[in-house]
């Protein structure tokens, strides 16, 4: 069974400690449903557009979140069913696998979705690999990782299902398992292409599965795609003779924690005093108002334009919507003439 290598050292807990703290701010505040529902989205639509990038897609986030909501947009093909098999999963991830136990044909199946309609050879999705492949620098040529034999492969994922399931990785911060997860898929490589997305919803999974993000709030992509360099260092660091997953783990879970921190502030804004009263009925938002502050949420502002363009209505009445929300607190004006826009209140 793999048996994985590392240490608690002081960052790994500091950080723990406060992804642990920010978690609690956040299942613990007033939400009222429809901003769970935005957050996930918003999550969702984020991690879309940044595992995907950081495997060379060229849409942008505002391309993605239109795929989201069923808009056409100018792409090849393949950006944008890479895109789309990546939101169908984790639209899904609580139907992914049954029961609380991942299987090794939950693996085979999740490749199946992230990568449909979108390899060179349609019989590599959903297969382990029949051929040798390496990690190489698409610009120079140079081999950064070499993995295991082709037939070596189907036992060491056998190997990482049974500990994924094992009682000593579920009495691990489940934060800490989903690191340990995504390294070492990662370093197998079952797959000719889409091994990177696997991994990071394996890990997604992962803190889904154990309970830490349920409600799928987090994005953690986001933060490998800022620095992608940092990312590739992380997992090229990793001694191949000692497999000490410690300094891997250091990133992860900095990374874990950048990303439950954006959370928090924004759950924090969120359920303050005017959303609360707008959950108990003292602020009465229509759906149209709803919307409109769902997408300063996703976006930080909107503007006139912005508004009349989402419900094909004048600029007139644009500003008659959003000055309703101006007079209930809930979005302030900033800026003049054609830098004006709006952000929550």
């Amino acid at each position: 069974m793999f048996r994985p290598r590392f240490r608690y050292t002081d960052k790994v807990v500091r950080l723990l400690t406060r992804i642990s703290a920010a978690r609690e701010v956040i299942l613990n505040s007033p939400l009222i449903p429809r901003w769970e529902v935005t957050l996930r989205r918003e999550a969702i639509i984020r991690s879309a557009h940044s595992s995907t990038s950081i495997e060379g897609n060229r849409l942008s986030l505002e391309q993605v979140s239109d795929l989201a909501r069923g808009r056409e947009v100018l792409a090849t093909r393949k950006d944008r069913q890479e895109v789309l098999n990546y939101l169908s999963v984790l639209e899904n991830i609580g139907k992914v696998i049954k029961g609380d136990s991942l299987r090794e044909n939950d693996i085979l199946e999740i490749h199946r979705m992230v990568t449909k309609d979108t390899l060179d050879n349609p019989g590599d999705s959903g297969a382990y690999r029949s051929r040798y492949v390496v990690v190489a620098n698409k610009l120079t040529g140079e081999v950064l990782f070499r993995p295991p034999k082709n037939e070596h492969v189907p036992r060491l994922i056998e190997d990482l299902v049974g500990w994924i399931n094992s009682k000593e990785a579920k009495e691990l911060d489940p934060v800490i398992q989903a690191g340990l997860v995504h390294y070492e898929f990662v370093r197998i490589h079952p797959f000719v292409d889409g091994n990177g997305r696997t991994a990071r919803v394996l890990a997604t999974l992962v803190l889904y599965l154990r309970g830490f993000d349920t409600k799928q709030f987090f994005c953690l992509d986001d933060y490998y795609d800022s620095d992608r360099q940092s990312y590739y260092r992380a997992l090229q660091s990793i001694d191949q003779e000692t497999l000490d997953l410690t300094m891997w783990l250091e990133y992860f879970v900095e990374g874990v924690n950048v990303s439950i921190e954006e959370v928090k502030k924004r759950v924090i804004k969120l359920s303050s005093e005017r959303l609360r009263r707008a959950r108990e009925g003292q602020i009465a938002l229509t759906e149209r108002q709803m919307q409109i502050v769902e997408y300063i949420n996703q976006t930080g502002k909107i503007t006139i334009g912005d508004i009349s363009k989402m419900f094909k209505i004048t600029r007139q009445a644009a500003l008659k919507e959003v000055s309703k929300l101006v007079d209930q607190d809930v979005v302030e004006l900033r800026g003049k003439g054609r830098g004006a826009h709006y952000v929550l209140a």
